[in-house]
């Protein structure tokens, strides 16, 4: 096997994942414009067997456990043909991970084999109005009920939900006031059922890149323990735990942006003709294409490793799959605005592939974790690597 080639296990996965965007392919600038499900997609999404990449076997999945890199390759060939598609397949396991990690039996077997098939649909909700990268700041509130029995009340509103207007449950992050005096509040996750009193969606602003999204208000919703997730207090052991696992796929997501643009600009690139030769062949045009190669292919690399490391050990690799979500993210970025630059004025027509590309480009270095937030801890894991390491010979002047 050649360094660094994927095993014929993530072939497969990719060639599925394929398979699956090119049936999508005939209505995807359409479903790519949607701010609703776009039923034609999810049909094809829910006919296939890729929602099983997001749970693990025992509940109707295809491993063991969620494999990081069947994820992220099946995000890279998902992205390439519909960002609809992609959101849709992530969501499945990002607003589901916290019952198969935390949720009681009774719970994994109720939702998850579902969220194998497709039938029902997942959402994390995590942001409100004021909080986002700083998520210690929610105001959503779990308080005990006043009642007999083990009954809470939930009391907030989630903001820029993905999912919101369509999810079947919504896997929430609150905070439970303290108790009594010298206490702090503490953070858990709950399983909110749509269809609970007192849940209300309202749409989200429109985004540059439509999304289906949504505002989540919980209006006294009434819950009892059987709707907590884990362990009280360990609200965020959950969602770093999600985000361990389906970060580095993200990035993947970028690499099939990036594959995707470069194509559309490279056919220009060689098609197109101007001083009596082609786009391809100025030294201007193909340095824009050679870097934006580059670009694609060391994305491609770090994604996989990222996705490898988490599949082996997700707890303590997340610093890697941050790196490679902000070095993928900001490489699409460059990339598809070389692709437009390439193409000229064919590049900025509305509703074209490449600038759908282009918008859809932006959102990813923001959601999952800002890049700036995102450096704040690759910086600091680095710091400590080296530090912990101690000083070389060289440096001891030895």
């Amino acid at each position: 096997m050649a360094i660094l080639e994927l095993p014929q296990l993530y072939k497969d996965v990719q060639a599925e994942a394929r398979a699956v965007g090119e049936q999508v392919a005939p209505f995807a600038a359409e479903a790519d414009e949607c701010s609703e499900i776009h039923g034609p997609t999810l049909a094809v999404l829910r006919a296939s067997r890729l929602c099983e990449l997001t749970v693990p076997s025992a509940y109707g999945g295809r491993f063991e456990q969620v494999d990081p890199l069947a994820v992220c390759v099946a995000r890279e060939a998902c992205m390439k043909a519909s960002a609809h598609l992609d959101a849709l397949l992530a969501l499945q396991g990002i607003g589901s991970y916290a019952i198969a990690l935390g949720g009681t039996e009774t719970q994994r077997r109720s939702w998850l084999p579902r969220v194998a098939s497709g039938e029902s649909l997942a959402a994390l909700a995590l942001t409100e109005p004021e909080a986002g990268s700083d998520l210690k700041a929610i105001t959503a509130t779990l308080r005990p009920s006043g009642t007999a029995g083990e009954g809470f009340v939930l009391s907030g509103r989630k903001s820029f939900i993905s999912n919101a207007p369509v999810a079947d449950f919504f896997t929430t992050l609150v905070r439970e006031p303290a108790s009594g005096e010298g206490e702090e509040d503490r953070y858990s996750v709950v399983l909110v059922p749509a269809d609970s009193p007192g849940v209300r969606i309202t749409p989200s602003p429109e985004i540059i890149a439509p999304h289906v999204l949504g505002e989540v208000d919980f209006v006294d919703v009434p819950l009892t323990a059987e709707h907590r997730l884990g362990t009280p207090g360990r609200g965020f052991a959950h969602v770093l735990a999600t985000l361990s696992v389906f970060r580095s796929s993200v990035a993947g997501a970028a690499v099939g942006l990036m594959e995707g643009a470069l194509e559309i600009a490279t056919r220009h690139a060689v098609e197109r003709h101007q001083f009596g030769r082609p786009l391809a062949r100025l030294g201007a045009v193909a340095n824009l294409l050679a870097d934006s190669w580059g670009d694609l292919e060391s994305s491609r690399l770090l994604a996989y490793r990222a996705a490898d490391m988490a599949r082996q050990d997700p707890a303590t690799t997340l610093d890697y799959s941050s790196m490679a979500k902000v070095a993928a993210t900001e490489a699409a970025a460059r990339v598809v605005d070389r692709c437009v630059q390439i193409m000229g004025r064919w590049g900025l027509i509305k509703g074209s592939r490449i600038e759908q590309y282009y918008r859809q480009a932006r959102p990813m270095r923001i959601y999952e974790g800002a890049s700036e937030v995102l450096r704040l801890g690759i910086a600091g894991r680095l710091c400590r690597d080296v530090l912990e390491a101690g000083a070389t010979p060289a440096e001891r002047g030895s």
